[in-house]
């Protein structure tokens, strides 16, 4: 029988934690009597979260337990997993158990009302500072650089139609972040507050290298602004540099100039290589992101599924 629901969720060291994150969506699916599947996506996890996710799904028909080749990261396990959901709804959730499978109602009922998508705004967050620090300056970064609105306390929690999914895995960027393709496909969206909870167990993978690593990726990817930016910086550069230009003629006719500063000289060639080097090193990761794009490579495979 088709699932009505379809539950998705990325692991990555979780194997104390999973068969736990199974029965709360057990629950919250047996509350609302519909047919429903639990989608598990090994990001090829380092601990034993794979031989956890096999025993579950032996021992209960609606999980289904997918492992990676290798790890591919977050989002390219959540895409992996989407790949196989076949509800109406799917929802998508972390498995650290701070997205409370309870809250799945929530968002249904909401949905109900005649929404496509139905973000899980979370209300008091319990992270912690450097993560919600570094996600507040991400949105702001990304808005900036984007000209939209990213509300940071919206992460990959939500419940989705199923054409929404299907637009999203149209998507062939080979950067893949999960909350901006929603973002990117519009449908009739809106968000409801919900529960955060403290991590089950265990401490966040994301340490602020990947934060900034996975920011950096994702606004050159979805935005060419920096490139806008340099330009309108160039040209005011130049602006700036005829004004000076015409002034030094001026005074050269006028005798006025003795002799030319050292020191000037080389903080204007340090200058301006500065910014030709930085020009030409954020037109080079441009043209890397495309050279990534024109190979076509995957952006996950799958090893297994249980």
């Amino acid at each position: 029988m088709k699932p009505y629901f379809s539950i998705v969720s990325p692991v990555y060291k979780a194997e104390f934690i999973l068969e736990k994150l199974v029965f709360e969506i057990q629950k919250s699916m047996n509350g609302l009597s519909a047919s429903y599947e639990i989608i598990l996506v090994d990001d090829r996890s380092p601990d034993k979260s794979w031989e956890v996710m096999q025993k579950i799904s032996s021992q209960n028909a609606e999980v289904k337990s997918i492992r990676l080749s290798r790890n591919f990261g977050q989002h390219p396990a959540i895409i992996a997993g989407l790949s196989q959901a076949k509800g109406e709804w799917i929802v998508v959730m972390d498995c650290d158990l701070q997205d409370q499978p309870k809250e799945i109602e929530k968002l249904y009922k909401k949905a109900l009302e005649g929404f496509n998508i139905v973000l899980a705004r979370r209300e008091k967050r319990k992270d912690g500072f450097l993560k919600k620090m570094s996600s507040f300056l991400f949105s702001k970064i990304y808005s900036f650089f984007t000209d939209t609105k990213y509300d940071n306390e919206i992460a990959n929690f939500g419940i989705y139609n199923k054409k929404v999914i299907q637009s999203i895995l149209e998507i062939s960027d080979y950067i893949k972040f999960f909350p901006l393709f929603v973002h990117f496909v519009g449908f009739t969206t809106t968000s409801v507050n919900v529960e955060h909870a403290s991590r089950d167990s265990g401490t966040t993978t994301y340490n602020f290298s990947k934060l900034l690593s996975l920011a950096f990726n994702t606004i050159i990817s979805f935005s060419n602004k920096p490139l806008k930016l340099f330009v309108k910086f160039g040209m005011i550069i130049s602006i700036l540099s005829f004004g000076v230009g015409i002034y030094y003629v001026y005074e050269a006719f006028n005798n006025k100039i003795e002799v030319l500063g050292f020191t000037s000289i080389i903080v204007s060639i340090w200058f301006l290589s500065g910014i030709i080097i930085t020009v030409i090193g954020v037109t080079g990761i441009y043209v890397g992101k495309i050279f990534d794009q024109t190979k076509n490579r995957p952006v996950f495979i799958i090893d297994e599924i249980k």
